[in-house]
């Protein structure tokens, strides 16, 4: 198992009375991609700030490649992070080459790797220009190309995909899976839920400073009990038998106005299911069997679930 580059202990963060985080502990192991999913205003942002060490923590403990954040040999640890805050600050007077020298500048990186790093995120040909010409993608982009910057092994992503369009997004997720086949851990903040649910490994959600749920897609649709959603399209004439069927085999069928009759399905009703889709054959069309999404998995946590699944 790879080592743990990441490991929150019981994180607190208070603003006088109200406590923004609530106790939050999770590890991220070496070439790991983790997907932190929550409400506006859930603590996300809060937390990577505590794991820059922007701000301190109340409790708790956090340790990056095994060093505390307020250690004494955090600012040498803190060059092996790149960060990609929400809201990129850049300035407009500045070219994009320009604006990624002054950051090389600050992070003690090789300036040299700014026109190759600004070429890889799809900034070859505007690099000259100035940001104040750039659109609210290509901000993006300049910004990514910011948190890249002295070949980080942990990347700390806020929102990252605001402002891009369908073709960068896809260029975006490539240069990621790039970075985590050498090694590097990957952190990132999203409310686009069908977007990363092919792409992270794992998921952390947060609900009101608290993690409420964390683990695979797959383990925490499972675990949830979140039902798959049976469609079937009968032949002409056969609507009333395959609903007489789902119905004697424990299924609630329905009918739709295309013409289809769905029901959910629980883990437990697999087995069955496939012996009645068999003994259906004749009588069907096709069908189709969906999987709880991770939008499904987000709601459900989001609509006052008071269960916490590990789920490996």
């Amino acid at each position: 198992m790879n080592a743990a580059v990441v490991e929150i202990k019981g994180v607190v963060k208070r603003y006088g009375a109200t406590s923004v985080v609530r106790g939050i502990g999770f590890s991220c192991r070496e070439g790991e991609m983790v997907g932190l999913a929550g409400h506006n205003g859930a603590g996300k942002s809060t937390l990577f700030k505590m794991m820059l060490g922007i701000i301190a923590a109340d409790e708790g403990d956090i340790l990056l490649f095994g060093e505390p954040v307020r250690g004494s040999r955090f600012r040498e640890v803190r060059r092996a992070i790149g960060y990609l805050p929400e809201h990129v600050a850049l300035y407009d007077n500045l070219s994009g080459l320009e604006t990624l020298r002054f950051f090389a500048r600050l992070k003690s990186a090789d300036p040299s790797r700014c026109k190759s790093l600004l070429e890889r995120v799809g900034l070859g040909e505007a690099m000259h220009r100035a940001v104040r010409e750039y659109s609210k993608g290509m901000r993006q982009r300049l910004g990514f190309a910011q948190a890249l910057l002295g070949e980080p092994r942990l990347l700390l992503l806020d929102e990252p995909t605001n402002g891009l369009d369908p073709e960068a997004i896809h260029g975006f997720y490539n240069v990621l899976q790039q970075l985590r086949n050498d090694g590097t851990t990957i952190i990132l903040s999203s409310h686009l839920l069908a977007e990363i649910q092919s792409r992270v490994d794992r998921l952390v959600i947060m609900a009101s400073g608290k993690l409420v749920a964390e683990g695979t897609v797959t383990a925490l649709a499972t675990a949830s009990g979140l039902p798959a959603r049976l469609a079937v399209t009968p032949r002409e004439g056969a609507r009333d038998r395959v609903r007489g069927a789902l119905l004697a085999a424990g299924f609630l069928p329905q009918d739709t106005p295309d013409g289809l009759v769905q029901a959910a399905v629980t883990l437990s009703q697999r087995m069955t299911l496939l012996r009645v889709l068999a003994a259906l054959s004749d009588e069907l069309l096709e069908y189709t069997l969906t999987e709880p999404t991770l939008e499904d998995v987000f709601l459900r946590h989001q609509r006052g679930s008071t269960w916490v699944e590990r789920a490996a």
